[in-house]
Formats: structure tokens, sequence, C-alpha cells
């Protein structure tokens, strides 16, 4: 069994337009969101073995302020691929995941992440509705694959497990 977790930064800061968006940081709602969805984590036991993390600094800002909320560092790899990735890039880097990491965490972008939890998951069901009509910054998926591997990871495999809004906590 794979567990894969997809969370979308929190919610960044717009007010200074000479930063490009690479650089933009996170505001003070995206803080508090990004806190919440770590202590969520810790609560329902959600630990990932290994966080594949794009290297945007609100992408980073996220795990910080996840990191506060959970109670301690993740075992965290930043891959510059994630930032914007298109969903065949994602479901690659998830195929890629080394064997050991039952467990993997992606933080990352919309459309992407969006994308990735359609891709990837089976349905129709409630939770993937509600995906599908938004994923909105702060949110978190869970997938699990009934897989020995990550390789063996493909479209439709996975089962949508739990959907999380920092607005629901």
């Amino acid at each position: 069994m794979k567990t894969l977790y997809l969370l979308r930064h929190a919610k960044s800061d717009w007010g200074d337009s000479s930063l490009k968006d690479f650089d933009r940081p996170l505001n003070d709602r995206g803080w508090k969101a990004a806190k919440a969805i770590g202590h969520e984590m810790r609560e329902r036991e959600l630990v990932p073995d290994l966080v594949l993390l794009s290297p945007a600094v609100r992408t980073k800002e996220t795990l910080a302020r996840a990191e506060e909320g959970f109670g301690g560092k993740l075992n965290a790899v930043e891959d510059r691929a994630i930032y914007l990735a298109e969903t065949e890039t994602l479901v690659e880097l998830v195929r890629r995941a080394p064997a050991d990491a039952a467990r993997l965490l992606i933080v990352g972008h919309n459309p992407g992440m969006h994308e990735l939890v359609l891709v990837l998951s089976n349905g129709p069901n409630e939770l993937r509705e509600e995906v599908a009509h938004k994923f909105p910054t702060g949110a978190m998926a869970e997938i699990t694959f009934d897989v020995e591997d990550w390789p063996d990871v493909a479209s439709g495999t996975g089962r949508l497990r739990s959907f999380v809004k920092p607005r629901d906590l």
C-alpha cells in the first residue's frame, strides 16, 4: 500500500508587484492555514516518509509553517520540476519516488495538484466531486494505492480518502 498526500501551497501575498511569481511569500491568512493543516496532519497521523517540495518561496513557507503545526521537521527534498508542473510531470515524479517511502507528500501548485488528484483517483464519489469543484490554497488530499511500488501507480487506480481545506479547520 502506498499513500500520496498532495498539498497546495497556502494563500500567497500579491502586495508587492515587483516580485516574480516564484518569489511570492505567504500572506497572514496563508501562514495560519498552513499551520492548521500541519496540526491536522498530526491529529490524523498523516506522517509522510518523504516530502517533495517545489522550491518556490510560497511552497517552502507552507511546509515550514505546516511543520510548526505538526510539531516537527519532515524529511523534505526540493525539486524544481514541481514548480508549475504539468500533470504528466507530477505523475512521473510519483512513479519515481523511492521504494522505501510508503507515504509521499508533494507540496506544489495548481493547476497541477488539482489535476493530479483527478487523474490518479477513481470515482465518482463525494470527495472527488468536491475536489473537481475546487482545490483551494492550503488544501490537502490523501490518496491511497493498492500497489507495492510507486511505478505501479496509474491513472484512476487511487482511492481519495480525505480532502482537508483550511476553512474547515
